[in-house]
């Protein structure tokens, strides 16, 4: 499984945002996120949309620092508790971070907390944000939902690129990712070629595109493992399976709780 392009992660912005923003149009905002359980259904959208325009605002700007959160123009959300107002500004938001993304292209030189310092890197982190916090609003509002298999996949990679990387910057709970040669597969039963092998070693953990017997394995439709990777919902639900032992799964998951 092989990143997308820049272009393709433009596009999935806007689909994932545009799906969330039907979602919420005439929803009870007020809902509870039971996957985000601080957050009603208004303050997960407000984030999303913050983090849109934020995001935007680096890439327009070709900042080379952080930009403070709370002096983006916008990002605190409309006025009122209208759920089609809200939608309004997240699509918005959304279509002016895409444009500004689509102007620089992927190569622009730009503030990031992660291990690129490109424009690339935003549209890739923003796809994956806006399509796990799609699922917390489908989970909120009892929504089927489902995410392209090449998105869904690569939304796992990223976040095994994330837990590695703050592994390395001394998270304190990715520290304890670590251990004896134990493994964990992810194997996605609808989508060829969509499987994962982590082993836990000394100095940290490793990982790549494996088909091999591990210490345990999480099993079943790409859409659902994505879910539960990213722990908006448990290993043994949406038809997924655990095989082996389900307490190394359980340790890994608590130890990637951050973000």
């Amino acid at each position: 499984m092989t990143l997308l392009t820049h272009a393709r992660y433009c596009d999935e912005i806007l689909a994932g945002t545009g799906r969330l923003a039907e979602l919420v149009k005439e929803a009870d905002l007020t809902r509870r996120v039971p996957s985000c359980p601080d957050w009603n259904l208004r303050e997960l959208v407000v984030h999303v949309g913050g983090a849109h325009r934020w995001a935007g605002e680096m890439v327009r700007s070709r900042a080379v620092d952080q930009l403070p959160e709370d002096r983006i123009p916008g990002a605190g959300g409309p006025a009122g508790e209208d759920p089609a107002a809200l939608a309004d500004w997240l699509s918005a938001g959304a279509t002016a971070l895409v444009d500004a993304l689509r102007e620089a292209g992927p190569d622009i030189e730009v503030w990031t907390w992660g291990w690129e310092r490109r424009t690339a890197f935003w549209a890739r982190r923003v796809a994956h944000e806006t399509a796990v916090h799609g699922a917390d609003a489908a989970l909120a509002t009892g929504t089927v939902y489902e995410v392209a298999p090449g998105l869904a996949a690569d939304t796992i990679t990223e976040w095994l690129e994330i837990v590695a990387f703050v592994q390395a910057q001394g998270d304190p709970e990715a520290a304890q990712l670590r251990g004896d040669g134990r493994s964990l597969h992810l194997h996605a039963t609808d989508v060829p070629g969509a499987e994962w092998l982590i082993r836990l070693g000394e100095d940290g953990f490793t990982w790549r595109h494996a088909h091999e017997k591990a210490t345990v394995a999480l099993r079943g439709p790409l859409t659902e493992l994505m879910l539960a990777f990213n722990r908006r919902q448990k290993p043994d639900e949406g038809g997924l399976e655990v095989l082996g032992d389900r307490e190394l799964l359980d340790f890994w998951l608590e130890r990637t709780s951050f973000g």
